[in-house]
C-alpha cells in the first residue's frame, strides 16, 4: 500500500485534490501553447519572467533659467563659464527657497564640498608663498582668509546676494546681506566650480578673489589675531581685560555663533561665525576699531581693517 507523504497528512491532505487539478490545468495550457507553435510539450521552454534592471534614481538638478541676468552676471564676475549651469543654480539655492519649492536640492552639500576645496587651495598657496612660516602661523593665516567675515566681504564684492535664491520670509528679513548666508553661498559656488571643471578651475576662481587677503596673511599672519590686539589695546587704555559672551543658534550641522565683547561692562563689539572662536575674533575686530576711532590711528590700526 502506497504511503501518503508527510506533507499531505491531515490537515494538508484535504488540499491534495485541488493541487492536482491545478497542475493538470497548467499542463493543458502548456500543451495547447506548444501545439500552436508546432511543437510538442518537450519543445516548450520554461517561462522565465523578465526582471528589469534596477535603475538608480537621478538626483534632481534645478532647471536652468537661461534668461536670469543675475546668475549670468555672477558667473562673469567670478570668471568661470559653467559647462553645467545647473551646478551654479544649485549653489545659489538656499534651504529657505527649497522649503517653498518641493524637489529642488539646497546648496548645503555644495557648501560642504566648497569649504574643503577652499581650505585646500588657501593652505597650498600659503605653504608655497612662505616656506619659513611655522604651522601655527599657517593655521592662523588660513583661518583669517576663510573666515565668515572674510568670505562674506568677498561675496559682497561680486554682488553674490543679488543672485541667491531665497524663500520669501528669508528675503524679507534681509537674507541677501546676512554674512552667514553670503559666506556659505560663496563656498557652495566654489564647490560648484570644482565639480564643473576640477581643482585648477576652482583655484583660478579662488586666488583672484582672495588675492589681497592672502597677501596680507602672508605679510603678517598675526594680523588675524584680533583678540590679542584688542586685549593689549584694552589693557593700555582702560587697564581692563575684554570679556566675551557667546551664544549659538541653528541645528548642529549649521550652527551660527554670535559673540559680544565687553570692556568695563560696556559692549564694544559684536561678531558672528561658524565657531565660537571665529565669532569672538569678529567681535574683537569690531571692538578694536571702536577703540582706534576713539584714540586715533596707531601702529596697530591696519589690523582692524584686515
Amino acid at each position: 500500500m502506497e504511503r501518503t507523504p508527510k506533507w499531505l497528512t491531515p490537515p494538508f491532505d484535504a488540499f491534495a485534490p485541488h493541487v492536482a487539478e491545478a497542475l493538470r490545468r497548467l499542463a493543458d495550457v502548456a500543451r495547447e501553447g506548444a501545439d500552436q507553435l508546432g511543437g510538442g510539450p518537450a519543445d516548450v521552454p520554461a517561462a522565465t519572467p523578465e526582471v528589469p534592471e534596477p535603475t538608480r534614481p537621478e538626483r534632481s538638478r534645478p532647471k536652468v533659467v537661461a534668461a536670469d541676468p543675475a546668475v549670468s552676471a555672477l558667473a562673469a564676475r567670478i570668471g568661470h563659464e559653467f559647462a553645467d549651469p545647473g551646478l551654479l543654480i544649485e549653489a545659489l539655492t538656499h534651504r529657505s527657497w527649497c522649503a517653498e519649492h518641493d524637489g529642488s536640492p539646497s546648496n548645503e552639500r555644495l557648501e560642504f564640498l566648497g569649504d574643503a576645496v577652499l581650505g585646500l587651495v588657501v593652505a597650498e598657496h600659503l605653504y608655497a608663498a612662505d616656506r619659513s612660516m611655522p604651522e601655527g602661523g599657517l593655521a592662523m593665516a588660513r583661518a583669517a582668509v576663510v573666515s565668515t567675515e572674510a568670505l562674506s566681504k568677498v561675496a559682497a564684492g561680486v554682488q553674490l546676494g543679488e543672485a541667491i535664491r531665497l524663500g520669501k520670509g528669508e528675503d524679507a528679513t534681509g537674507g541677501r546681506s546676512k554674512r552667514s548666508i553670503l559666506a556659505d553661498t560663496m563656498e557652495a559656488v566654489i564647490g560648484a566650480v570644482f565639480l564643473d571643471a576640477g581643482l585648477d578651475a576652482a583655484r583660478a576662481v579662488i586666488l583672484p578673489l582672495l588675492e589681497d587677503r592672502l597677501a596680507g596673511a602672508v605679510a603678517d599672519p598675526g594680523e588675524a589675531d584680533h583678540k590679542t590686539r584688542l586685549q593689549e589695546a584694552s589693557a593700555r587704555r582702560y587697564g581692563q581685560v575684554p570679556r566675551y559672551e557667546v551664544s549659538g543658534t541653528g541645528p548642529d550641522h549649521e550652527r551660527l555663533f554670535t559673540a559680544i565683547v565687553r570692556i568695563s561692562g560696556q559692549e564694544r563689539g559684536r561678531g558672528e561665525g561658524r565657531s565660537k572662536k571665529e565669532a569672538e575674533q569678529a567681535a574683537a575686530q569690531e571692538a578694536f576699531r571702536s577703540i582706534r576711532d576713539e584714540s586715533g590711528p596707531g601702529p596697530d590700526s591696519r589690523a582692524a581693517d584686515a
